[in-house]
């Protein structure tokens, strides 16, 4: 019994290859359309693209383009093509306005930019443009099905964006540029208010505040350890249980002792 599957199996197989290649060669699109279809719909999406892309332009304008352009869409994102899919899908967007699929495909466009956000540490070209199409969707659906899911996925970009320029900023501190770390962080702080690393921010401005001053001339020495200490003191006031207290409080303490040499 088992040999008879085994045999009919790769007679199916053999079969459907045959008839794809069928519809390769042949010159009549509907036949093309037709087994791009069955293969659509059999999640053989590679296959499909290929005829999709050779009938593409034919069946621009006719009765079946928009299912052909939705599918061919589809075959691009659930084969993670998703460059090729966030173009599709705002073609299929832009050409059919009133299609009942305008909603899920406006989605599915932006999801495809959020889906090539690299690396926090890489270039973040497209994160920002993948937060611009999803805030785009946002605006144009705020009643949407897919409004939660397109919210937890800009907040996600959102979140590595600002993951990017915090640790920007505090690479200055990491190379001892304690002056530049200083601006970046306040930068940081004041363009990211809510940031969920307000306080990290916040401990590396008074790390790099401290060392400026510790490594300052004299002259300069005892203004920027009071800056250094109001530093602190935003920090603490911030976050009163802060998990940089331990380290905090022996910088203040250092602080401290280091400017009893100027109230002499």
């Amino acid at each position: 019994m088992k040999k008879i599957l085994y045999i009919l199996l790769v007679v199916a197989f053999f079969s459907s290859c045959g008839e794809y290649q069928k519809a390769l060669k042949s010159e009549d699109v509907a036949v093309k359309f037709e087994m791009a279809t069955k293969l659509y719909e059999s999640a053989k999406y590679s296959k499909a693209i290929r005829l999709f892309e050779e009938i593409a332009p034919a069946y621009r304008g006719k009765p079946q383009a928009e299912k052909m352009f939705y599918m061919f869409s589809q075959s691009y994102y659930k084969s993670r093509q998703y460059y090729l899919s966030g173009y599709q899908f705002e073609s299929f967007a832009s050409s059919y306005p009133k299609s009942e699929k305008i909603e899920e495909a406006s989605y599915l466009g932006a999801k495809s930019y959020s889906m090539l956000s690299p690396s926090y540490s890489l270039d973040q070209a497209d994160t920002h443009k993948a937060i611009s199409k999803l805030q785009d969707f946002i605006d144009a659906y705020p009643n949407s099905t897919y409004l939660a899911e397109a919210n937890i996925a800009l907040k996600k970009l959102t979140d590595k964006i600002e993951k990017k320029v915090y640790e920007n900023a505090k690479q200055y501190n990491t190379i001892y540029d304690y002056k530049s770390a200083i601006v970046a962080l306040d930068n940081f702080i004041s363009d990211y208010p809510g940031t969920v690393f307000k306080e990290d921010a916040l401990f590396y401005k008074l790390d790099s505040s401290y060392k400026l001053a510790i490594n300052s001339i004299p002259a300069k020495m005892e203004e920027r350890l009071k800056v250094s200490k109001t530093a602190y003191d935003i920090l603490l006031k911030t976050k009163p249980e802060t998990k940089y207290k331990v380290k905090a409080a022996e910088m203040l303490a250092r602080i401290g002792k280091d400017l009893q040499q100027f109230s002499k």
